[in-house]
């Protein structure tokens, strides 16, 4: 094969189509001669970049919301009638240590103490005392506050609260639970960076083997995440932006950075043994490599792109920090890592890992692992491709089992103040005491919840709600409950109401609250809401049109009916998307309908891994926690981190095929060489994102958990199974018509006519 620019423009003169590699040694030349230039701006950007994303912290939020849903806009109008929101409101637990809870002294005590707590926030009440079990009562405190804002409160109201004189205090809810199992959660991420970095970083410096070489991805990385946390924090100033926003693009930036730099610098490695003076391996490098991690950039950014469609503002906000990556990525790819190529030219290979011999050996890969390899599939390709697709498909069938969860306390550690507050209630009540369904009515009119028929209506729902076998009987609170009959009750009872904020100043909106059984994430609570919304409601004779269920419970049916209403819309899309590039990229209509169902089919095995270890408890023996449900955002997150990183692999294996196909016409060949020239790489990259995404494994929460494997086995399938035996394996088997492209599409791409060769069936 031709080598150097010579090789190239011969290239070029048997395939003329290549014309962007003939710009891209254009733009190379450009860069090479203003090198230091392109440094410098680059230099300016990231500490640009680095100086407005340390104030991107004051700028992120944890809120959740679901627009245009029921429960959105039934906490919308308790903000403005009752000055609460429900993910801001604490739960106090009170366990008697002598007697029971029955005294009048006693309960006087626990309201004292819940207020005492409730008026360290303005606007925030404490509710009526409710009795869990002969020892145990609770207090629900309602604030106007957003969860973490109320989640930074928690310190405050315990010391407000104070000791209770015979009991102990429990302060619990979701803002404190967030408050208590926030250290946990960075411990666990700490732990999971001591194992993970380490092994990560100990593969990057193996496989690069000098250290000019692995300076490479932590320039890569050093520029393109701050710039990108610096565009994000542009974003913050117009949008909500999640607070792990950060995390996302730390992850995504450290995963292509060590891509894209691993596939050029092995490139430009290649072309200087072949003989090329720095300069002249650096066009060839950027017209191949470059070239293919600019394609790369652009599917990683389709997929990410699905999360800025959600119709659910944390996850688009997620997707434009996610987004963002790519992008800046591919304008480093294409300005500053070619620059600094250009200053280091063979310094590249200086300070030298492992033995010269070793790092020699890896520009010739006539033989060795992946020459026998690729040999191997080339003669039994039909084995290769039942063996490869048995395993994948085997797992894929499990992720027609997976369900899935909106979220709840289910796995939360249970050795902080608010966990354990949330188990005393899971002993007595159900865990769903924390989190009540919310029934909120507006009557249409001021005093209309005093009216006969409302009374009526309350009565006939909390009737109905004491009959169903999941609704806890004893949590159901209405004003109905309290006074029976109609008209407005004496100012006592009025104030009462009004301080547990069962019905407004007014008198026109009433709140009914009832806890289920079961933590609000199961399929017993989503059932439960169904039920309010479609049988008990109605049947009460409530105005449909101004009739709100909200609260924890319908929030998580709100969120997956809207989460998963979109994402297979948003697949297709992606997947149209994606083939579209990869048709221009790979001059071909067959590799990248190949590659759009060779993505689907690792995700979809992704999906059965998790079904698998967490569903089915297979993960229990090695540390991994049990549960019967996936949370509902893992999903659709790992479909929009996977789909564009395993895209990468593909993109650096077919592109090199590509290449060898236009150099030989010969598909075996091609197919053969393209393996053994990428097969390290995406090899050496996956371990490396592999012992980077472990560090989620190690945590306590299941969710994380969920998350890291996901992302590590997604990585070890695609890697391994997929790219290296079942791409090869299906391409030799397809022959020729990989490379199939009609003249009507070929026309549309403005492509020259296809010769005689490389029509498929021809024989050579």
């Amino acid at each position: 094969m031709a080598t150097g620019r010579s090789g190239l423009l011969a290239s070029q003169r048997r395939e003329p189509s290549i014309e962007s590699e003939a710009r891209l040694v254009r733009w190379t030349d450009w860069i090479i001669g203003h090198r230091k230039r392109v440094i410098a701006v680059w230099v300016v950007v990231v500490v640009l970049g680095g100086a407005a994303s340390a104030g991107l912290g004051g700028l992120l939020t944890n809120r959740f919301s679901v627009p245009g849903s029921e429960a959105e806009q039934g906490r919308d109008l308790l903000g403005v009638h009752f000055q609460e929101r429900g993910d801001g409101d604490f739960t106090l637990v009170v366990q008697a240590k002598t007697g029971t809870i029955n005294s009048p002294d006693f309960q006087r005590k626990v309201e004292a103490a819940a207020r005492r707590g409730a008026a360290e926030i303005d606007g925030a009440r404490a509710g009526l005392v409710q009795k869990a079990s002969p020892k145990l009562a609770y207090v629900q405190i309602t604030t106007p506050l957003e969860n973490q804002d109320a989640s930074d409160k928690t310190t405050v109201i315990r010391k407000a609260i104070g000791q209770v004189l015979g009991a102990k205090t429990y302060l619990s809810g979701a803002p404190a639970v967030n408050h208590d199992t926030q250290s946990i959660y960075n411990d666990d991420l700490k732990k999971g960076e001591t194992i993970a970095v380490p092994i990560a970083l100990l593969v990057l410096l193996f496989m690069f083997g000098t250290l000019g070489g692995a300076a490479l991805p932590f320039a890569f990385a050093m520029a393109t995440i701050p710039t990108t946390l610096g565009i994000v924090w542009i974003f913050a100033h117009f949008m909500d932006m999640a607070i792990y926003v950060q995390n996302i693009v730390t992850l995504i930036g450290l995963a292509i950075a060590i891509d894209y730099s691993m596939l050029v610098v092995f490139r430009y490695r290649e072309q200087l043994d072949a003989g090329d003076e720095p300069h002249e391996a650096l066009r060839t490098t950027m017209a191949t490599a470059g070239r293919a991690t600019l394609f790369s950039g652009m599917t990683v950014a389709v997929g990410l792109a699905l999360l800025v469609l959600m119709p659910l503002p944390f996850m688009r906000s997620m997707g434009v920090g996610g987004l963002m990556v790519p992008l800046v990525s591919m304008g480093a790819s294409a300005t500053l890592l070619p620059a600094l190529l250009a200053v280091m030219g063979r310094k590249i290979n200086r300070l030298r890992l492992v033995p010269r011999r070793l790092l020699a050996s890896r520009a010739h890969t006539e033989a060795g692992f992946w020459n026998s390899l690729a040999r191997s599939i080339m003669r039994r390709p039909v084995a290769y491709l039942v063996v490869s697709a048995t395993v994948m498909l085997g797992f894929a069938a499990m992720a027609t089992r997976i369900d899935v969860t909106s979220g709840d306390n289910r796995g939360v550690p249970t050795t902080t103040e608010a966990t354990k507050g949330v188990a005393l209630l899971e002993d007595t009540l159900g865990p769903g005491a924390l989190s009540p369904n919310i029934v909120l009515v507006d009557t249409g009119r001021p005093g209309g919840v005093w009216s006969s028929a409302s009374i009526h209506s309350q009565l006939q729902l909390a009737a109905d709600l004491k009959n169903d076998p999941e609704a806890q009987a004893s949590t159901i609170q209405a004003p109905a409950v309290f006074v029976k009959r109609p008209g407005r009750p004496d100012p006592k009872q009025l104030a009462r109401l009004e301080q547990a904020n069962l019905v407004d100043p007014t008198g026109q909106l009433l709140q009914l609250r009832v806890a289920g059984r079961h933590d609000t994430g199961t399929a017993e609570a989503v059932d439960l809401v169904h039920r309010l919304r479609n049988a008990y409601v109605p049947a009460a004779g409530f105005r449909g049109d101004a009739t709100y269920v909200t609260g924890a419970p319908a929030f998580g049916v709100d969120f997956l009916d809207k989460a998963y209403g979109a994402f297979p819309w948003l697949i297709v899309a992606v997947l149209v998307i994606s083939y579209l590039l990869l048709m221009r990229a790979f001059r071909s209509v067959v590799l990248p309908l190949k590659a759009v169902l060779m993505n689907l089919l690792s995700v979809s095995a992704t999906y059965g891994v998790l079904v698998l270890l967490f569903q089915d408890q297979l993960g229990e023996p090695v540390g991994f926690q049990s549960s019967p449900q996936v949370e509902g955002w893992i999903p659709i997150f790992l479909f929009a981190m996977l789909f564009g990183l395993s895209m990468d692999y593909e993109v650096f294996l077919l592109s090199r095929m590509r290449e060898e196909w236009d150099h030989t016409h010969d598909n075996e060949a091609a197919v053969a060489r393209g393996l053994e020239r990428t097969g390290r790489i995406i090899t050496a990259a996956a371990i490396i994102m592999i012992a980077a995404f472990s560090g989620f494994m190690f945590g306590s929460f299941v969710g994380l958990q969920q998350f890291g494997v996901g992302l590590a086995a997604a990585i070890l399938l695609d890697a391994s199974v997929v790219r290296m035996v079942l791409v090869p394996a299906t391409m030799k088997l397809l022959g020729d018509w990989n490379w199939y492209l009609p003249d009507g599409i070929r026309r549309a791409l403005r492509l020259p006519p296809k010769t005689a060769v490389e029509s498929p069936g021809s024989q050579r």
